[in-house]
């Protein structure tokens, strides 16, 4: 058994992003894998043609081709995945459910790749081994003797290829449900809602060419450093190019500060270093959608006195008048908000906020980035819209060098919703699938995350199925969350690796172990490709390199084929012929999806596709017939229901508000190490950052361990313990904590207005002294 070792360190990192720190991290997992050398010749077919598409982010490749393409984290990802230890059936016999749950989850990911399926019968206290036809029948005769296919829900991890995500889709509302919840409604579900109903599409407008002709990028919310590394170098160019980059986050977050590209050998060898912005704002937590209506503002009152003395002013009214409706309400919304109120709410200067829109006004090709520090807000739905406002005012959606860049996390996450994983399909998508299959699709909307684990909690779901992730710890509110999977009949999980979720079991469950972006799939028809869609809609092909641990490892698509051919036969379609040639998968695909016609042929380019964005060609596919400006009013500060717990006779008044973030050392929830370099911590994730002032004021001082308590306006108290505090540089009232670990803070309640997503980065907390047995590190 392996068992990582670290001691907890904290000392602030003073050198760039990216650089020798980068390579030093990648030749630790390189041979932290096992088999080093076999790795390192996978690593330099990542993102190439005929290679295979990274497995950690959505960022998108530069068109120009280039010899090495894969980052720090991207080599982690591989490492990670490549594994040359693995869990097996002597490993479970070994190891109880009971015994395993008192692990870390870092330690659990650790141990290595599955390499059997694994049988938990709810009474014995370890797994043991069932072969994949027991499993599938095992999952059919769940499934069949359900009330309604509305008990089952079939949850998607953004990592699931193009091919398997099309399939799942399919045998999903096949069976009858749209249940279909993913990673999305925890992530960037927000922008999808938001999008959809200003411009007619849920999609970024920019492609990666529009980085090289942007005057102005600005990065809100979003942390690429540790996050989207490859997103580093365009920002870094298009500082040296003269470009103005921006960024809002209240976090100095190295990542967006000084980068030295490891491909850049004088850089290396002098030691050298870019900068990565030419202006850094640190707004208030929550307090973005206040920092734009400012800009906004700003702009309108300079059109205004450049139209009082017959000039023309920063508005694009010709654009204005063309493609968009709503603009005189949301203009006079604009005027009628309150300088103070701005303020107050942005964090920031009115200089600042100036500073700000004067760049945007000069700037003619605009880029505006976001991440889930936007999207993981109460309002959130209504920051990315007026967002999107402040691109219609001046024409920046569909012109060269400008438009909006939502950044997706998972490699796939944007191309599994564009397969149809979606809770609330379109009436398009259902018609399509009707005409091609023959058979009826369900109509009526399923579960998302938040409402599948309300459902659980209830007993209205009994058999829960996962394709990939970790839902049992990327999810809010985790001791429900545990709960709701523990109500569940049968439980199961298409994975690479061990994880919580595997622990947290229904009263059976099913471990089936899959194959991972790096593993040769070969099928009856030979080596397979799957694809991936970035988050430029470029769609790409994505062969294996390394040969599989087991033979007893199957693909994602051959899994989901395997239990749908034992739950439904052959209807509507052959599903075990299907994934004898995966070709046959995207023949249905080009029948279906719109934009994949000739799927197959198009695939034979070098680098893939263009998926075509509407909105990016001034098509608005709305219910206008044109682009919308939003109408919202600020939001208040904080929720009305943490307002009502403040406000109760002897309630304490919140200490703080928490977001979560991830370490660098972390992809989602995968935790690579107990390192968070760019911050200056090691050998502990169980910590808490706040600023010097804030941990004098409340009673403690620094490297105190304390318990976090969460305010909410129900009766559950929501409380992790053990977290060290750390004096950091962060704005004061502002507190941040690794995720899953504060996952618990989350109420399963708080969640984005109109997208559901959880209000990761905004909770309301108070200190209390440790109650931990013992200091946890």
């Amino acid at each position: 058994m392996r068992t990582p070792v670290d001691r907890f360190r904290f000392r602030p990192y003073k050198r760039p992003a990216a650089g020798w720190g980068a390579l030093r991290s990648v030749a630790h997992a390189w041979l932290d894998s096992r088999q080093p050398f076999k790795n390192l010749r996978a690593m330099l077919q990542i993102n190439q043609n005929g290679g295979f598409d990274c497995p950690g982010c959505a960022w998108g490749e530069a068109p120009k081709e280039g010899r090495i393409r894969f980052c720090e984290n991207g080599a982690k990802a591989v490492n990670w995945e490549a594994s040359g230890v693995g869990v097996d059936r002597a490993f479970f016999a070994n190891n109880s459910v009971r015994e395993l749950s008192a692990q870390d989850d870092y330690w659990l990911e650790y141990q290595g790749r599955l390499t059997e399926p694994m049988y938990y019968d709810g009474e014995d206290e370890h797994y043991k081994p069932i072969t994949w036809d027991d499993a599938f029948a095992l999952i059919a005769a769940e499934l069949n003797k359900l009330g309604s296919p509305d008990e089952a829900a079939f949850y998607t991890s953004g990592r699931a290829s193009n091919e398997a995500a099309f399939l799942y889709q399919l045998f999903a509302r096949s069976f009858g449900t749209n249940n279909l919840p993913d990673c999305s409604n925890m992530c960037h579900e927000a922008s999808g809602v938001a999008l959809k109903a200003s411009i007619g599409t849920g999609k970024g407008t920019v492609t990666y060419e529009d980085f090289d002709r942007a005057e102005a990028i600005f990065v809100i919310g979003q942390n690429p450093g540790s996050n989207h590394p490859r997103m580093l170098e365009p920002l870094s160019e298009a500082v040296a190019r003269g470009a103005q980059v921006l960024v809002f986050n209240p976090l100095r977050e190295r990542g967006l500060e000084r980068f030295q590209a490891p491909q850049n050998a004088l850089q290396m060898l002098t030691d050298g270093e870019r900068p990565l912005n030419t202006d850094y704002f640190r707004p208030a937590l929550g307090g973005d959608m206040a920092v734009i209506r400012g800009i906004a503002k700003f702009l309108l009152q300079w059109q205004g006195e450049a139209e009082q003395i017959g000039e023309k002013g920063p508005l694009d009214l010709e654009f204005i008048r063309e493609h968009c409706a709503g603009f005189e309400q949301y203009r006079a919304l604009v005027e009628a908000t309150n300088w103070d109120e701005i303020v107050s709410y942005s964090g920031l200067t009115l200089d600042e906020l100036e500073r700000a829109a004067e760049v945007y006004r000069r700037s003619n090709a605009t880029i505006i980035c976001w991440a889930m520090g936007i999207t993981q807000h109460r309002h959130s739905v209504a920051t990315i819209q007026e967002i999107t406002n402040l691109q219609l005012l001046r024409g920046q959606i569909g012109r060269p060098g400008a438009g909006l860049c939502p950044v997706r996390g998972h490699s796939n996450v944007q191309g599994d919703r564009t397969m149809g994983i979606d809770d609330n399909p379109s009436a398009d998508l259902l018609d399509a699938l009707e005409r091609r299959f023959a058979i009826s699709m369900p109509r009526e909307a399923g579960v998302n995350v938040v409402k599948a684990i309300e459902a659980m909690l209830a007993g209205n779901i009994k058999v829960f199925i996962g394709l990939g992730g970790n839902f049992a710890q990327a999810t809010p509110d985790t001791a429900r969350t545990h709960s709701a999977l523990r109500n569940c009949n049968l439980t199961v999980h298409i994975s690479t690796k061990l994880n919580r979720s595997h622990l947290v079991t229904g009263k059976r469950a099913l471990i089936l172990p899959c194959l991972g972006r790096t593993d040769i799939d070969m099928q009856a028809g030979g080596a397979q490709a799957v694809t991936v869609e970035d988050s430029f809609s470029m769609v790409h092909a994505s062969f294996g390199q390394l040969k599989p641990l087991s033979p007893e490892m199957r693909s994602e698509p051959a899994i989901i084929a395997g239990i749908a051919q034992a739950t439904l036969g052959e209807s509507p379609v052959p599903w075990l012929n299907l994934v004898q040639d995966y070709r046959q998968i995207r023949e249905l695909i080009a029948d279906v999806i719109p934009g994949f016609e000739n799927f197959n042929r198009k695939l034979e380019a070098p680098g893939g596709f263009y998926l075509q964005n509407s909105a990016g060609q001034r098509q608005w596919r709305t219910a206008s017939g044109r682009a919308n400006f939003a109408h919202h009013t600020l939001p208040a500060p904080l929720p009305p229901e943490v307002l009502e717990i403040i406000g109760k006779s002897g309630a304490r008044h919140a200490d703080l508000v928490l977001q979560t973030l991830r370490s660098h050392d972390q992809y989602n929830t995968t935790v690579y190490g107990l390192n968070d370099r760019y911050r200056g911590v090691s050998g502990n994730r169980r910590v808490l950052f706040a600023h010097r002032d804030d941990i004098r004021r409340l009673g403690f001082s620094d490297r105190q361990p304390v318990d976090i308590v969460s305010l909410w306006s129900d009766d559950v108290e929501r409380r992790v313990q053990g977290f060290t505090l750390i004096e950091f540089d962060i704005p004061k009232g502002q507190a941040a904590a690794y995720y899953p670990e504060a996952n618990p803070l989350v109420p399963l309640e708080s969640y984005g207005i109109g997208s559901y997503t959880p209000t990761s980065k905004y909770i309301a907390i108070r200190l209390e002294p440790n109650t931990a047995p013992e200091r946890i590190v």
